[in-house]
């Protein structure tokens, strides 16, 4: 274990530019171990051609029922990951000292023992993209970016090994797996689903990318075929279940079907990056005009398929967590489309607290510093205060998963999402991956387009007026990414408004976590409300009230 902690300050530094490494700590030279090598190939079988991508391993404790690559995270197994250019069939790759993991830097610091160990391949595809940019990434093949369950990711079979340190090693693995497409589920009579190619986006990427919607319908709909509804656009994680759980929660298939229950279509869409599972639905100079196919491309073909109400009144916005701050997000930097906005758990609104960093004023993301020490700073707590995990470790699990953000992690799709475009055409990095040390010229881009409390505040004598009444938050207040912080910011700013008052609401909750929220029953009765208050005279409100 001492050997680990010795060698955290070395990990990963393939990442950083020569001038942004850090001198390393002094110790006590640990004992020489034997070395470790694993030599990996993969099968003409599952690849004919050369590729390019992530090469990962990963090792856990053998005999464990799920595999080792389904047993890594930022508090998890050991993971170890490079990147493969061309690399032919039959030809090996060796993972030896020289190839960084997390937790464990090094694979000749593993711990003597029986291991279960697992080799896959994050397969990356070239894209040309429109603004001039070829970039590499992983394109989401219906799964919701999730490497390791992507189809046509490639994958070894699970095998025990023994790491004796009293003996060098070389252990052969091979990759003789490639997984398999997932099946698009099949519609039933209360839940639809389609998808559509995105003109925009493909355009933007050189690659055809899709957006995709699920609707679940409200009792009555095949038999009412005159009437429209309003719709509940709800955000979050890529998800192709059923909206609200239906199907899957008894109480709110009896919700939903119930006779007095207002009758709204219930959206889900699915938007997947090449660099996380949500896009966060707005325009992004690496992630590309999300904002713009989602509002011009997939909502108009939703709206026209399902009988909606084609007016901002009828379209609420809700989600969670992700989606609580793409509910938020879309409501102000689309005031006119959507007619109000119920955000529970949302991601930080005001990036003086990204989670619990301030990116405008703190050095460093990863510790506070003092003169004869420094304080991890932590990234999730539980309701108890009590601490899971640290901000620097879900940072470099992420860079063992995949540099250049294409990890498919939360803090690489925020850079993805919020900064400008690097020279080499991947995103620019908020702060150093491996030191955490700040960027502010990059905080200063995140603050002038995706900070909503300074947009609001910088913008609010012309979006003011047309949120009035529409903003609608809802938090614990421990939350277990301290999100608590910024909604406080958001909150103390719109309160303070005169001219027009905000006219919304902020709800929290004592003691409660991430992701607090609204049962269905409240949120449908709160959107109810607020459609016929805020619905024009001569608007359609009894028709859908069947």
């Amino acid at each position: 274990m001492y050997s680990i902690v010795l060698l955290l300050a070395s990990f990963l530094v393939s990442d950083l530019p020569a001038t942004e490494l850090s001198a390393p700590e002094t110790s006590p030279a640990p004992q020489q171990a034997a070395a470790v090598r694993i030599r990996v190939t993969f099968s003409d079988s599952v690849s004919a051609g050369p590729i390019t991508g992530r090469l990962l391993l990963a090792l856990a404790p053998a005999g464990g029922r799920r595999s080792p690559i389904n047993m890594t995270s930022e508090t998890g197994a050991p993971l170890f990951g490079l990147n493969v250019t061309n690399w032919a069939p039959g030809t090996p790759i060796t993972i030896d000292e020289s190839v960084h993991g997390y937790p464990i830097a090094s694979i000749n610091d593993v711990p003597p023992g029986q291991y279960s160990v697992q080799a896959m391949v994050n397969v990356y595809t070239r894209c040309d993209r429109s603004d001039g940019h070829v970039v590499w990434v992983p394109l989401d093949r219906g799964e919701g970016q999730a490497w390791k369950r992507k189809p046509g990711n490639l994958r070894s079979k699970v095998t025990t090994i023994t790491i004796d340190p009293a003996k060098n090693s070389t252990i052969d693995l091979v990759i003789d797996e490639k997984i398999a497409p997932i099946s698009f589920p099949a519609d039933t009579n209360q839940v639809k689903r389609f998808k559509i190619r995105s003109e925009l986006l493909s355009k933007f990427w050189g690659q055809d990318i899709y957006l995709g919607a699920t609707v679940l319908l409200p009792k009555g709909y095949d038999e009412h075929p005159d009437v429209h509804y309003p719709v509940n656009y709800s955000h979050g994680h890529f998800s192709s279940r059923a909206p609200g759980g239906f199907g899957r929660r008894g109480a709110f298939d009896k919700l939903w079907l119930a006779d007095d229950t207002p009758r709204f279509l219930y959206v889900t869409i699915q938007h997947p990056s090449p660099y996380y599972d949500d896009s966060y639905a707005v325009n992004s100079a690496n992630n590309g005009p999300y904002g713009d196919a989602i509002h011009e491309e997939l909502i108009p073909e939703i709206e026209k398929r399902f009988r909606a109400i084609r007016e901002p009144w009828a379209r609420q916005l809700s989600g969670g967590s992700t989606g609580g701050w793409i509910a938020l997000a879309l409501q102000i930097f689309y005031p006119d489309f959507y007619g109000g906005c119920w955000a529970s758990c949302p991601d930080s609104p005001d990036f003086r607290y990204h989670q619990i960093v301030d990116i405008y004023k703190d050095k460093n993301a990863y510790w506070l510093e003092h003169d004869f020490m420094k304080v991890d700073r932590p990234t999730r707590r539980r309701t108890d205060g009590n601490i899971a995990a640290m901000m620097k470790d879900e940072n470099w699990f992420e860079l063992a998963a995949g540099d250049k953000n294409r990890s498919g992690g939360q803090w690489d799709i925020w850079e993805a999402t919020f900064s400008p475009v690097a020279s080499d055409g991947y995103p620019r990095r908020l702060w150093n991956k491996r030191t955490g040390v700040i960027d502010h010229a990059v905080a200063k881009h995140w603050r002038e387009h995706y900070d909503l409390r300074h947009i609001l505040q910088r913008d609010w004598k012309t979006v003011g007026p047309k949120l009035a009444g529409k903003l609608h938050v809802f938090m614990g207040d421990m939350d277990s990414y301290y999100l608590n912080n910024g909604c406080y910011l958001l909150e103390q700013f719109l309160e303070s408004t005169t001219e027009p008052h905000y006219g919304g609401t902020f709800e929290y909750a004592r003691k409660r976590g991430h992701c607090w929220g609204p049962e269905q029953a409240k949120l449908m009765r709160l959107m109810t409300d607020h459609v016929k208050k805020t619905a024009p005279k001569g608007s359609d409100q009894t028709g859908w009230r069947y």
